[in-house]
């Protein structure tokens, strides 16, 4: 198949890029670079070194004689947007392209502001290409399982059959966002269920879980193939900080009482996904959602993990708990549907040991690129 990766350039889109690639289907890559730039706007980076895009897709093409092509320039500029479509006509948009942190949509008025036009424009602009250039092409959407927020009840697929003063209807589940980057997602998702109506667009929506992990088999090919491990206090996953703070000596600082529940997969599991999707495309008109994830843990339960992955490399790491930057539900129900991709074929990547040990001792290869002062939280919600 002709797919567009968007954001193909980052943590989870330069994986899902060369996957791609390497299973045959003709890839090109759509990024503004702007995470590169964010980098040095927060003083901050990535603990593994990483190449420029042009010098990835180089020597991807080196190593397998596969080309992927690349488009440099941002979804909100629709002129660029609809040359790309003109161009490329893609079967399938892999929309991985938006500000992704929620702590930086909180940092003030200005981040929020950029936030929500960068990532709701730019994909009110895709719809409007898919449309206008390609409109049997198939949009795979990443969503996040941060869209349903913690609700006391099971978290279904997308939908939920409600019963109310004895009628019945299906309706999308009801949405929690838990900051101004996870609203967006809401907007998103709420724009393409309303593009599919009225224009008969297919779209996927992958509520994804947090993303942990490092490395694919393609990735592994070669250091400058070398995929990007955020673990600042902005752009750094709980599972990936605790990891690095354990690499540095540092302690394990974990939000509040650490009973945040949340829904976890393998970067693994998210390029495999995205295949399933694009190979099994959703029907002319039809939105369908994908909860995105493998497997549920505590905060509090991670750092514990990763405590013991530390003491089998004979670290000793230790956990604090610290007071909570965000306003969140710190002790609360949660168990969330996950059936769509797994029925599909999807089969899970899982947290072990040895998966917490290979991330550590990529840390540890390079502790001297970690940044100190950025592993503890910076920006409160408040």
């Amino acid at each position: 198949m002709r797919i567009i990766v968007a954001g193909g350039d980052g943590f989870c889109g330069w994986p899902t890029a060369l996957y791609l690639s390497e299973k045959g289907h003709d890839v090109t890559i759509v990024d503004s670079l702007v995470r590169r730039e964010i980098d040095n706007e927060l003083h901050s980076n990535s603990v593994t070194p990483i190449a420029s895009l042009q010098e990835r897709v180089d020597k991807w093409k080196e190593l397998t004689g596969k080309e992927i092509k690349v488009y440099e320039g941002d979804l909100n500029h629709y002129d660029f947007l609809s040359l790309v479509f003109k161009n490329e006509r893609p079967e399938a948009f892999v929309h991985f392209a938006e500000q992704r942190s929620a702590p930086y949509s909180m940092i003030d008025r200005k981040h929020a502001v950029y936030t929500q036009q960068n990532n709701v424009l730019g994909n009110l602009n895709v719809l409007y290409a898919i449309k206008e250039f390609e409109p049997d092409c198939h949009l795979i959407k990443l969503g996040t399982m941060g869209e349903y927020g913690q609700p006391n009840i099971d978290i279904e697929e997308g939908y939920i059959e409600i019963e109310h003063k004895g009628r019945k209807d299906t309706l999308p589940f009801p949405k929690q966002p838990g900051s101004f980057y996870h609203l967006t997602k809401v907007h998103d998702t709420h724009n393409i269920m309303f593009a599919c109506k009225i224009w008969g667009i297919r779209a996927t929506d992958l509520n994804q879980g947090i993303v942990y992990g490092l490395n694919t088999e393609e990735t592994k090919k070669d250091p400058v193939l070398a995929n990007r491990l955020d673990y600042d206090g902005v752009f750094g996953t709980a599972l990936n900080r605790f990891l690095i703070q354990a690499a540095i000596g540092h302690d394990m600082t974990v939000y509040g009482s650490g009973g945040q529940t949340r829904a976890f997969l393998n970067i693994k599991d998210t390029v495999r996904c995205v295949e399933i999707a694009a190979e099994n495309p959703a029907d002319q008109g039809e939105f369908r959602v994908f909860n995105q994830f493998t497997e549920s843990f505590s905060v509090q339960e991670l750092a514990e993990k990763t405590k013991q992955a530390a003491k089998d490399l004979d670290i000793e790491a230790s956990i604090k708990n610290i007071e909570n930057p965000r306003i969140e539900n710190e002790d609360h129900y949660y168990n969330a549907v996950n059936t769509n991709l797994i029925d599909l074929g999807l089969e899970p990547y899982l947290l072990t040991q040895d998966v917490l040990k290979e991330i550590l001792q990529e840390a540890l290869e390079h502790k001297d690129r970690i940044i100190v002062d950025n592993v503890l939280p910076k920006v409160t919600w408040k």
